[in-house]
């Protein structure tokens, strides 16, 4: 018999969802490692968990190698595509990172306090909601942008619809007094008059 297939839909119980958290996560790195095995490359695993907690691994260079390495390759990629707002909050994010690998390579993990693992929490919490408020105040002065765009286009476009309007009268007035049928009765245009 063949495995039944899983649908792909949030888990309702919570014992079974942090399971299957669990079992996927370590899964996933184990991937990870064995594509770094048979392709010789260096492969960098973050994953978050519901509750806000990092999980890392990184196979081939220590994780701050490969994203080094990253942010070198792809430095003009960066500029090209203006993050350098972005980067103000990467950098403490790196940072913190760096700190959670120190200590993750610490040869006995049983000496890391509780203390300064809640302490990392609250920093890395910290950064997500500053990066998060800069996202949003970013994203209200671009509509904010966009507001006074429309402002100045609506404008342009009435100005150039008065515009359209005068010229128009002005086209309609002119062909009137050189219109045939402006002329009243049976008098000869002066061109003919002139001929006589």
């Amino acid at each position: 018999m063949g495995r039944r297939k899983v649908e792909i839909k949030r888990i309702d119980n919570k014992s079974s969802r942090q399971v299957t958290f669990s079992k996927r996560r370590n899964g996933l790195v184990e991937k990870a490692r064995q594509l770094s095995i048979l392709c010789e490359s260096s492969i960098a695993v973050l994953v978050v968990s519901a509750s806000g907690k990092l999980y890392n691994s990184s196979s081939g260079d220590s994780m701050t190698k490969i994203i080094d390495r990253y942010d070198i390759q792809h430095a003009d990629d960066l500029k090209t595509l203006e993050l350098a707002e972005k980067t103000r909050n990467y950098l403490p994010h790196k940072e913190l990172l760096e700190l959670v690998q120190s200590n993750l390579e610490e040869p006995n993990v049983d000496n890391v306090s509780v203390d300064s693992l809640i302490s990392v929490e609250d920093q890395l919490e910290t950064a997500m909601s500053v990066t998060r408020a800069r996202k949003t105040e970013l994203m209200m002065e671009f509509v904010k942008t966009l507001q006074e765009k429309e402002k100045l286009l609506i404008e342009e476009n009435s100005l150039l619809a008065n515009q359209l309007g005068k010229n128009t009268a002005l086209v309609t007035d002119d062909e009137r007094a050189l219109s045939p049928a402006s002329n009243s009765g049976n008098n000869p245009p002066e061109t003919l008059s002139l001929l006589k």
